[in-house]
């Protein structure tokens, strides 16, 4: 079998929100979802879109996909890309096609002159923090994640 990587096409709004989905079911988290596929086409292929897609097919067929947007460091001075969602059809797994995703937008930071490449990942996920750490990733523990939604975010917003 073969593996290919390409750019989302408009056409593929539809595989991206299923495979976030399945993505979603994997890491128990099915009931925070509440994007539609027509949220996920716009942000995507709309007029003015600020988060990417690459698509990996195995043989031809769609495997997985990579999603991502640009990030940027003040201490480098330079952008870098933030992952969002790495995702490999269960049965495909363990044929090098999430590293391949990974390699691809390893390939873009380093041809766009990009600081870095990083994401998060669930501390009880270790199949894929073992390939994680097979390319050299290291965890950022000295960092705690931050975060303000829903009516936080809404009161925050109206503070006087």
């Amino acid at each position: 079998m073969t593996l290919s990587i390409r750019k989302a096409e408009p056409p593929d709004a539809s595989l991206i929100f299923r495979f976030i989905r399945e993505l979603a079911e994997y890491e128990r988290l099915a009931h925070e979802v509440d994007a539609t596929e027509a949220d996920i086409a716009k942000a995507l292929f709309g007029p003015n879109p600020r988060v990417f897609a690459d698509i990996a097919e195995w043989g031809g067929e769609p495997a997985g996909f990579a999603l991502w947007f640009y990030n940027f460091s003040t201490f480098r001075g330079r952008h870098g890309i933030y992952l969002e969602d790495l995702f490999v059809k269960p049965e495909l797994r363990s044929k090098g096609i999430g590293r391949a995703l990974l390699r691809h937008l390893a390939g873009r930071c380093l041809a766009e002159g990009l600081a870095r490449l990083e994401w998060w990942v669930l501390d009880w996920n270790e199949p894929a923090l073992k390939v994680y750490r097979s390319i050299g990733a290291v965890p950022m523990d000295e960092w705690t994640v931050q975060r303000v939604t829903g009516e936080a975010l809404q009161r925050l917003a109206e503070e006087p």
